[in-house]
């Protein structure tokens, strides 16, 4: 990698940050389509995040990608959002619109991006269980029902939260018992559960053979949930696609270049051994 006075430079903050696969997906993506960018990572304390995006109007970054604790923050901090990352109040990505900053929220649609690209699932007409009431099982929700799926079950322990979740796309979500899992096209899990513990979101006698399963844990990259599906003869989808999916989408926002999924996902995999 050559930096020089014309390269372009983004970042992601957070607190923490040093664990982010950022900078490994996104510089691999720069340098497959040839750009003259470099991606870096930015500690940001809680409540830094006027602060961050000062700098970026400041030093001229040429896009911001935003985790925890941040994403509301950034939200109410840019000069306006998407319409999803409005009714999500939360951004997990900036870029710019002339001299504006533009707060985007692209992990539903990484996932449904990573759908289509591998296994080459589009979700309209589908029916999909989405486990879990989180900020990444909203952006899910809202993502599923904009891309045409059929019915989106919301399954949470916590009946308050997965309404929460279904009031986001009326019409096309509603809160599920997990036994109706069973009958879904596609299951998401958007839960953390399978992160290193061991455990499954479900009971895997719910999977069949019919079904798209994805886990959006992507550390280890094989979870119990996806060894459970692959068991019961289902496609089993891992969520380095999403991790992709919604880094890709961010990089063409800011370089207006299609994004080089195939070189994103190697630079991930390379990052965490996989």
């Amino acid at each position: 990698m050559s930096v020089s006075g014309s390269t372009r430079v983004a970042a992601v903050i957070g607190d923490p940050i040093a664990h982010s696969l950022s900078p490994a997906i996104m510089n691999a993506g720069f340098a497959e389509a040839g750009l003259d960018w470099v991606f870096t990572a930015f500690r940001v304390p809680a409540g830094g995040a006027g602060g961050a995006l000062d700098a970026m109007r400041a030093l001229g970054l040429g896009g911001l990608s935003v985790t925890m604790p941040h994403k509301a923050d950034v939200a109410a901090a840019v000069d306006r959002c998407t319409p999803a990352a409005e009714l999500l109040g939360a951004v997990n990505c900036v870029a710019w619109d002339g001299d504006d900053l533009i707060g985007r929220s692209t992990d539903g649609d990484g996932l449904l991006l990573a759908l289509s690209h591998d296994p080459g699932i589009d979700v309209a007409g589908r029916s999909v269980a989405v486990l879990g009431a989180g900020g990444a099982a909203r952006s899910i929700v809202l993502a599923l029902a904009s891309g045409g799926a059929a019915e989106v079950l919301v399954v949470n322990r916590t009946p308050e939260r997965a309404e929460a979740a279904v009031a986001l796309a009326p019409g096309s979500a509603r809160v599920a018992e997990a036994g109706e899992v069973a009958a879904c096209d596609v299951v998401v899990n958007a839960t953390s559960v399978g992160m290193g513990d061991g455990r499954l979101p479900l009971d895997p006698a719910l999977l069949g053979s019919h079904q798209v399963v994805v886990d959006i844990v992507y550390h280890p990259v094989t979870t119990p949930l996806l060894e459970a599906a692959a068991a019961a003869g289902a496609r089993a989808v891992d969520g380095i696609g999403m991790l992709v999916g919604q880094a890709a989408l961010a990089f063409t926002a800011w370089t207006g270049v299609e994004a080089p999924l195939d070189a994103m996902r190697a630079g991930a995999l390379a990052a965490i051994g996989g």
